[in-house]
């Protein structure tokens, strides 16, 4: 199967994080080792990664302050350990990487937007993956994005990418809760579908995005003509999987809109 040219791909703190809270590095290198194998058969990737504020709290355990200072502690300390695992497993790889922290601002002012489009492209022209997360040391609490759901289908957006791929920890979406006996993946969804009933409403347990709001995400930027496809991180090779065999992989495929809105 040809590979896409670019790829934006999504992975979600309850991927990235263990449930003591601290950083599951061993998750994080097969993540990178899946991305730098892309990265070397041409595929332009570009990473949005939650984890910096699960990351904080494991370095911070005796804090338990949840207001907004309390995150934005956790966020300051936690993504500078989150972009150090990140560049020295790339490096691994002779990949270099790069950080870009952005808030909902520069998705609304042009002039934000078109600086920070231009930022990514030249890092693209490079060689060089970027590293997309929200900024939670300065987001307005009203304004902060979903477990970086909504950040991802902005940036799929922006860059105009072929595929989005959403990391979280179920295979993608179900008939019911996946706990339940008889539920069943739904494995492909086109947008004319209604499959609300079928999505819960929990949330990760160090995320702010719970399945539904994947779903609407997915749906939006199916609706801009780019594929979407919901599997779990945590499986071995997954990223691989799908987009080298998609029709087997396990995994949600939302089929775009053959004439974006």
């Amino acid at each position: 199967m040809k590979l896409p040219e670019r790829i934006a791909v999504k992975v979600g703190s309850n991927v990235l994080t263990r449930a003591d809270g601290r950083l599951d590095i061993s998750r994080m290198a097969a993540l990178v080792d899946q991305i730098a194998d892309l990265h070397h058969r041409g595929v332009e990737v570009l990473l949005i990664s939650s984890g910096a504020v699960a990351s904080g709290r494991g370095a911070l355990p005796e804090l338990k302050d949840e207001s907004v200072t309390g995150r934005q502690l956790f966020a300051a300390v936690g993504q500078a350990k989150l972009i150090e695992h990140y560049y020295n497993l790339f490096q691994e790889f002779g990949i270099t990487v790069g950080q870009i922290l952005t808030t909902r601002e520069n998705f609304v002012n042009k002039t934000l937007l078109a600086n920070q489009k231009r930022c990514v492209k030249t890092m693209l022209d490079n060689r060089v993956v970027p590293v997309i997360n929200e900024n939670d040391v300065v987001s307005i609490e009203e304004l902060m994005f979903t477990d970086n759901d909504e950040l991802s289908a902005l940036v799929s957006r922006m860059m105009k990418v072929e595929l989005l791929v959403i990391l979280t920890n179920v295979d993608g979406v179900f008939t019911g809760s996946p706990d339940e006996p008889g539920s069943e993946l739904i494995r492909d969804i086109w947008l004319d579908d209604d499959y609300s009933g079928c999505v819960g409403a929990s949330k990760s347990s160090f995320g702010r995005g719970g399945m539904m709001t994947k779903m609407k995400t997915a749906m939006g930027v199916a609706k801009d003509g780019i594929e979407v496809r919901i599997a779990n991180g945590r499986r071995q090779d997954i990223l691989i999987e799908v987009l080298t065999d998609p029709d087997n992989a396990l995994c949600t495929r939302f089929h775009p809109s053959k004439k974006p809105i």
